[in-house]
């Protein structure tokens, strides 16, 4: 019991007294939001008082919706049989869209306010807000009508989230033959694909087939889900008058085109040091055409061993505390306090992530633990969000919220600090694995996720005439994958279903989630080398980084640590030090 995480400090149960008031809260605070908003937009009175009394409505509903949504939300990521969670769910997003012709109005009334800034200035409250302020006004440029946003909202309840949900409940239950030591299994996906870190190049390839074949199973039905999400999401951009789902994207990270720009230009040029890379790996591993889709996460060197999750636990605390005392005991809170939930099983959800619980002071975390040194690294990723979370939590839940390119900071910077001290007493075979594990990772944060983000933009121009086959989808992927790896792989084991595995495409609020990972492994090494030649003196200034990325523009949050984003320059000294330890692992795999 250990092994799964606990959701008590949210609620007891669904059908718990705790559960129920919160529910009774909710139904009444939004109505009486409704009911005061309709007051206050047909008034110019008493301005800064009603600015207050707006933040303050909506500090009450963020907490108490995030309480309830994400105990549906995690409750059914561990379990997608558990019906009860699938209809609260439902449910509470139903009672969220109830206020979105609400919102729609009041955030067209403050964007007509005169002087804002004088009546920001004039309360303390205000001040606090006035990143959140601001950024009401920017967005209202982009508002429907009340009525268009209400229907919107409503919508998505049978549209775009149904979809997604259709999408979890699919792969979750998806059952994968496979023919193991002579016997015949049926097991969980997120185990099937587990076993691309396995030592045994026969269960990697058997493994990868195994994997593909299965999702003839669910493809059409997968591919239904997709088009349905990609055409709302381009439905309600056009609407709203953003020129394309990617400036829609931008906007709402708090991204500039160049930035974007000047790191895919970057990317691009680093390639061909990333191919070198994957065709030595491929000749390491027998295979002289590139290398295979199923090779991609072989272990190279001595680093088969498994590592309980005791083990896990004691190295990233040990790891976390060369770093900071704040950060290995946030680890050790997290770990003891039984916010994670470790292992794969029948009915969760694949794949990892963090989800931050700002109302109670706390995150929660899920693995699909498979006792392999890349699981350590992704228990430190998804430990890294969760201690950006703790250096939120002294802001309002207003301020919490960070945009996806900056979310990936602090759990790339995590990652690093376990690789970078693991590799300081490990032997030169476990040195050269750790080195070829790093480039592993790198080049699925670069030249994957270029290949994803090139996917993702024929997917909308395609989607926008029609709806995409199964067939076209795989066609596509298989183009990107080609364009991004080029002689990198052996173009006769790709992976035409990424598609149907990667969470991110399904995320009706979140598309375009590719390149961001791209800028947080980026400006991670930018951080990383700062702190390289700082010290413990940078430990204070990356905290505080760290705690404003809620309410500050992108290029405002690098600027603290004078790093200019817009510039070419500052991405190819990151992927510099990637094609440095390219170098390396061509010069040591020359003697294996």
């Amino acid at each position: 019991m250990d092994y799964l995480w606990s959701l008590n400090d949210l609620y007891s149960s669904f059908e718990g007294e705790d559960f129920r008031k919160d529910t009774e809260a909710l139904d009444n605070i939004l109505k009486e939001y409704s009911k005061w908003v309709e007051k206050t937009i047909n008034t110019n009175e008493d301005v800064q008082f009603r600015l207050e009394e707006f933040i303050n409505y909506k500090k009450r509903i963020s907490e108490l919706a995030s309480k309830l949504y994400l105990y549906s939300e995690l409750s059914y990521s561990v379990d997608t049989r558990n019906e009860t969670a699938l209809k609260y769910s439902e449910i509470l997003q139903i009672k969220l869209s109830s206020i979105a012709k609400a919102d729609t109005k009041i955030n067209r009334w403050i964007g007509t306010i005169r002087n804002i800034d004088a009546v920001i200035e004039s309360s303390e409250i205000l001040m606090e807000h006035q990143f959140y302020i601001n950024e009401i006004i920017e967005k209202s440029a982009y508002l429907l009508s009340s009525k268009e946003e209400a229907v919107i909202s409503k919508m998505r309840n049978t549209g775009s989230n149904a979809w997604s949900k259709l999408k979890d409940m699919l792969t979750s239950n998806l059952k994968v033959d496979i023919e193991l030591d002579g016997q015949h299994k049926q097991l969980p996906l997120s185990v099937i694909r587990n076993m691309a870190y396995e030592s045994s190049r026969e269960v990697r390839k058997k493994a990868y087939e195994a994997e593909l074949a299965s999702y003839q199973k669910i493809d059409d039905s997968l591919a239904a889900c997709l088009n349905g999400i990609k055409g709302e999401v381009i439905t309600v951009a056009e609407m709203r008058g953003f020129k394309s789902p990617l400036h829609e994207t931008l906007f709402n990270s708090r991204m500039d085109e160049q930035t974007l720009n000047s790191m895919l230009d970057a990317m691009r040029e680093s390639l061909p040091a990333f191919r070198k890379y994957l065709r030595a790996k491929g000749q390491l591993l027998g295979s002289n055409n590139g290398l295979p889709f199923f090779d991609l996460f072989a272990p190279l060197g001595e680093m088969n061993k498994k590592y309980s999750y005791e083990e896990a636990k004691k190295i990233i605390e040990d790891n976390f505390r060369t770093f900071s005392d704040k950060l290995a005991n946030f680890s050790k809170r997290a770990i003891d306090s039984k916010w994670i939930d470790v292992y794969p099983r029948e009915g969760k959800v694949g794949g990892a992530f963090c989800e931050d619980l700002h109302a109670i002071g706390q995150s929660r975390i899920m693995l699909n633990y498979g006792e392999t040194f890349s699981d350590i690294v992704t228990m430190a990723h998804e430990l890294g969000h969760g201690f950006h979370n703790e250096c939120l939590m002294q802001e309002s839940i207003l301020n919490s919220d960070y945009p996806m390119p900056l979310a990936e900071t602090a759990s790339t910077f995590c990652e690093t600090i376990v690789k970078k001290n693991f590799i300081k007493t490990a032997s030169k075979d476990e040195a050269f694995a750790i080195l070829e594990m790093e480039l592993s990772d790198n080049t699925q944060v670069i030249v994957d996720i270029y290949s994803r983000f090139l996917f993702e933009s024929e997917l909308f121009k395609r989607r926008k005439e029609s709806s995409l086959t199964t067939g076209e989808l795989n066609e596509i992927m298989l183009w990107a994958q080609r364009e991004a790896y080029g002689d990198g792989l052996d173009h006769d084991y790709l992976h035409k279903y990424m598609w149907a595995c990667k969470p991110h495409y399904y995320y009706a609020n979140a598309n375009f989630y590719n390149f961001p990972y791209a800028f947080g492994l980026l400006f991670a090494k930018g951080l990383y080398a700062e702190y390289q030649k700082r010290g413990s003196a940078f430990v204070k200034d990356y905290e505080k980084l760290l705690s404003v990325t809620g309410k500050k523009k992108i290029a405002d949050v690098t600027r603290l640590m004078n790093i200019d984003v817009q510039s070419i320059d500052f991405w190819r000294s990151s992927l510099k030090t990637i094609e440095q330890d390219i170098d390396k692992f061509l010069e040591l795999s020359r003697d294996r």
